[in-house]
């Protein structure tokens, strides 16, 4: 392979990945992806003197990097709401996100939830807009075995996550179970501090108290 094929074949490396970063449904992901292959194609573009294009490139990694640090750093205000699995609004929320749910939850009874013992469901919202949601059933005292637990596109770095499970804790909730966990979901699983116990990822939440009853969320 010639030096002149390599270097064709950076450039091409670097617009594969640049098209791939706009399939990437995170936000926070996306920009990521987007930054690498904008370098990649502007080391090509010096290669080969293309001094616009790189320059172009380098602009672009660094409004990349600008948004992940305002992504990463910004202060989210979210609320909680517990609401009825017959509420118009959550029956909207589930038939809107249906597809992208079933990608994480393909097992979950998304159809008349209440009537296969989902009796529990919680919205998080930011700025009055809800981004994240959690279906489950209650079991032994404190325990919670989830059904959903899903964040919108643009809500997946974990923090609808931290949020919600630090207001179940302190509504005494000590322990949640995800018995049907598929491979897209493992990971936030596996990031969240869940662990794997005879085929059940299992969360022990901090500050927890089995004797208080589920009650209504609050902000």
């Amino acid at each position: 392979m010639t030096t002149e094929m390599i270097i064709e074949l950076v450039g091409y490396l670097g617009s594969l990945i640049v098209l791939v970063s706009f399939l990437m449904s995170s936000v926070v992901r996306l920009r990521i992806v987007n930054a690498v292959g904008g370098l990649i194609f502007a080391i090509y573009a010096i290669i080969i003197h293309s001094y616009p294009t790189a320059l172009m490139n380098f602009c672009l990694i660094g409004i990349n990097i600008y948004y992940l640090i305002r992504l990463t750093h910004s202060t989210r205000h979210y609320s909680l709401l517990e609401g009825n699995l017959l509420d118009a609004y959550l029956q909207y929320f589930l038939q809107y996100y249906r597809e992208d749910i079933r990608v994480y939850f393909p097992e979950a009874p998304l159809h008349q939830p209440e009537k296969h013992g989902i009796d529990r469901a919680y919205l998080v919202c930011s700025d009055a807009v809800p981004v994240g949601l959690l279906l489950g059933k209650s079991k032994e005292e404190g325990t919670l075995e989830i059904c959903v637990d899903y964040s919108t596109p643009e809500y997946r770095d974990c923090s609808v996550g931290a949020y919600l499970y630090d207001k179940l804790s302190s509504q005494g909730i000590q322990r949640l179970t995800f018995p049907f966990a598929s491979q897209n979901h493992e990971g936030y699983l596996k990031k969240m501090g869940f662990e794997k116990e005879n085929g059940v990822y299992t969360k022990v939440l901090e500050g927890g108290n089995g004797n208080a009853r589920i009650s209504s969320a609050r902000k």
